[in-house]
């Protein structure tokens, strides 16, 4: 009998399977890293001070758990229910800290938070278009908050959106296409400011081993 196509949703459910006995452990949290090398590269300084941020697409939630343990209120929306149900078991006695099932564009242009800063690490501004996705953020950053995000290094030649396959889609990929968005730094650079953001910094950061995926970094903030 055949099997129900995949749902997008469904995709993210499966990202970083734990296969292991008992119960899952809770990543460490004692760091904010943007690139996939621990302890590589910059750190939450990037955010400046915020009082509020917003993660979007959080999945295991050790970045919003580093940032709640220093003191920021923050706030993770992540598309899968699957990554949002982990994530509330592993930080539930975190305070100022809380996790929502949700799309990101979907969740920005309803909600009347403002937030000092809003971030994603290898996360939902990969996969989202941001011809879409820039002007809710710019609406929901108060003056002077920082939009950041990363990803990996675009693949040279190919920019816009390009389509992924998953390793965890087990055969099924053919029925469900995810696309993830790369430019160079100079054109997010440009995309940024047609989209109303100021002081834009977007460059690639190299492995910490030559020849390995960088990391390309984003940071601009709203008009003060």
């Amino acid at each position: 009998m055949p099997h129900a196509p995949m749902t997008p949703a469904e995709y993210w459910d499966k990202y970083k399977p734990f296969k292991g006995e008992g119960p899952q452990p809770a990543p460490q949290a004692d760091r904010f890293d943007w690139t996939q090398y621990t302890r590589h590269g910059p750190g939450a300084e990037v955010l400046g001070r915020p009082r509020r941020a917003l993660e979007l697409g959080p999945a295991e939630g050790k970045e919003a758990a580093h940032l709640a343990r220093k003191g920021v209120e923050v706030t993770g929306v992540d598309f899968s229910s699957v990554q949002v149900e982990r994530a509330r078991a592993w930080w539930k006695d975190t305070p100022g800290l809380s996790f929502l099932q949700g799309e990101a564009c979907a969740y920005l242009s309803s909600t009347p938070a403002e937030y000092d800063a809003i971030y994603s690490v290898w996360g939902a501004v990969w996969f989202t278009d941001p011809e879409d996705l820039f002007p809710h953020v710019l609406k929901r950053l108060a003056p002077g908050g920082v939009f950041a995000f990363s990803q990996a290094e675009p693949v040279a030649g190919s920019h816009g959106p390009q389509q992924m396959r998953g390793k965890w889609l087990e055969g099924r990929e053919h029925e469900l296409t995810v696309l993830r968005w790369q430019y160079t730094p100079e054109m997010w650079a440009d995309i940024l400011a047609r989209h109303g953001f100021t002081d834009i910094d977007a460059q690639v950061l190299k492995a910490p081993e030559p020849g390995n995926l960088g990391t390309l970094m984003v940071r601009a903030q709203a008009p003060a």
